[in-house]
């Protein structure tokens, strides 16, 4: 993985990708310092997840592998690249009926977009407009748990209980906020928000959304999850249902 190359699936939108992935460099390195006025399991989170003396890279990068519910489960490897509070492009080959389906999801400079086709050449899924951006706006706060070198773009507040704690970000005009539960050694163990959708054709609105960390590693000197479970309906009876994408983190790059 090479910070400045974009991968295949997102050559549409290569211009994006670059401003997300040549972010200034850090000026500023880990210390346990940064985070001691922010609420007890966010300074847990950090001081596990974050080296000091690492620089706070504001984007990460990151290759995952894994399935994803496209009607049944389907294998999928994947490219993204993360910025806490600016954007994000989720660039991925999955296989349906032994056939490539190519494309991205992303949210930059404002806008939600998703484009994806079969072969290369026959359109699978094409959605752009406000509703596509404002959902893409909370899954990009919920992105935070692969890349808290960004942890300084939010506002951090004590969740619903002594190992919960809330970040919001002001994402083109929209409060967007996800709730991290955190262990006892420090590990995300889950993030849940009210994400806008329209899961399963409902009316668009928000609705729960989340993931569950199973595993961790280190991965560029950060301590990561590893594997993870992501869906709709998260923490309801529905969760179940409303699962869709699994996946394990192969790669990080601090760029």
């Amino acid at each position: 993985m090479r910070a400045n190359h974009v991968p295949a699936e997102a050559r549409q939108v290569s211009e994006a990708w670059h401003q997300l992935a040549a972010r200034p460099a850090p000026t500023e390195v880990f210390a346990p310092e940064l985070v001691a006025q922010l609420p007890e399991p966010a300074r847990r989170w950090l001081i596990h997840a974050i080296p000091t003396g690492t620089p706070l890279s504001g984007s990460v990068q990151v290759t995952m592998r894994g399935e994803i519910r496209l009607g049944a489960w389907r294998r999928f490897s994947a490219r993204q690249v993360i910025v806490p509070g600016a954007g994000y492009i989720w660039a991925a080959t999955a296989w349906v009926a032994g056939l490539p389906v190519r494309g991205f999801d992303r949210f930059s400079a404002g806008t939600g977009e998703m484009r994806w086709r079969m072969l290369g050449l026959f359109p699978v899924v094409t959605a752009v407009g406000a509703d596509v951006a404002r959902s893409a706006a909370g899954r990009l706060a919920s992105e935070i748990v692969l890349a808290p070198t960004g942890f300084r773009s939010a506002v951090w507040t004590v969740g619903r209980s002594a190992d919960h704690v809330i970040g919001t970000w002001q994402i083109d005009g929209e409060e967007e906020s996800v709730e991290l539960g955190i262990g006892p050694r420090g590990e995300v163990q889950s993030a849940f928000l009210s994400r806008w959708g329209n899961p399963g054709g409902a009316p668009f609105g928000r609705y729960p959304f989340g993931c569950t960390v199973h595993t961790e590693q280190q991965h560029a000197g950060l301590t990561l999850p590893a594997t993870l479970t992501a869906g709709w309906w998260w923490g309801t009876a529905r969760q179940d249902e409303g699962e869709f994408f699994r996946a394990r983190i192969t790669a990080v790059l601090l760029s």
